[in-house]
């Protein structure tokens, strides 16, 4: 068994959104995001929603199995990333415009 948390598994999504046509498209901002539903997929993999509103990969036994036995160098490639691109794993804010004439 392993420990796979909800922003790792979010930013090694099988989707297109994330893979971008075969090259991953960095997530970023996510790591507040939770598991908001989990559907079985047959008997092959699972349907997993996040509360970013992101619900369009399927993970495979496999898949997760590969996602557990690599979690640490694909996980410190993910910082590695982010660091590069000058991202964060922080959530951005995003301003409220408050009229203050009002």
């Amino acid at each position: 068994a392993y420990p796979l948390s909800a922003e790792y598994l979010r930013v090694y999504s099988h989707s297109a959104e994330v893979r971008g046509h075969g090259n991953a498209v960095l997530q970023t901002g996510k790591k507040d995001v939770q598991i908001w539903q989990l559907e079985p997929v047959g008997n092959y993999a699972l349907k997993i929603s996040f509360n970013d509103g992101h619900d369009s990969g399927l993970y495979t036994w496999e898949y997760l199995q590969e996602l557990g036995q690599n979690q640490a160098a694909w996980w410190q490639d993910y910082l590695n990333r982010l660091q590069a691109a000058g991202e964060s794993r922080q959530p951005k804010l995003i301003p409220l415009a408050i009229d203050a004439g009002k």
